[in-house]
């Protein structure tokens, strides 16, 4: 899976960290939804840090399609509600 964090780049994913990616987006899913700002940020920055140690950069000469685009690190509670809905961003 290629998941593209906006602002920063794309990343490969292997397909054993699927199953850990879903579930902090899930749980980023859950903070949105509870409207629970600290939270919020804690699961996105959990996420985003989980993508930039276990996922593999792209290289910039290597053209891939994402499959998955993650909002910038400096997203709001706000923002995070439009993007962060149901099933969440990374698909099961």
């Amino acid at each position: 899976m290629i998941v593209r964090v906006s602002n920063e780049g794309q990343y490969r994913i292997p397909d054993e960290h699927q199953g850990p990616l879903n579930e902090l987006d899930n749980a980023v899913v859950a903070a949105v939804e509870a409207d629970d700002e600290d939270r919020f940020h804690e699961s996105f920055e959990e996420l985003l840090q989980f993508i930039r140690t276990n996922g593999v950069a792209v290289g910039d000469d290597e053209i891939e399609s994402s499959d998955v685009i993650v909002p910038p690190a400096d997203l709001t509670l706000t923002e995070a509600a439009a993007e962060f809905t149901g099933d969440g961003l990374i698909p099961d």
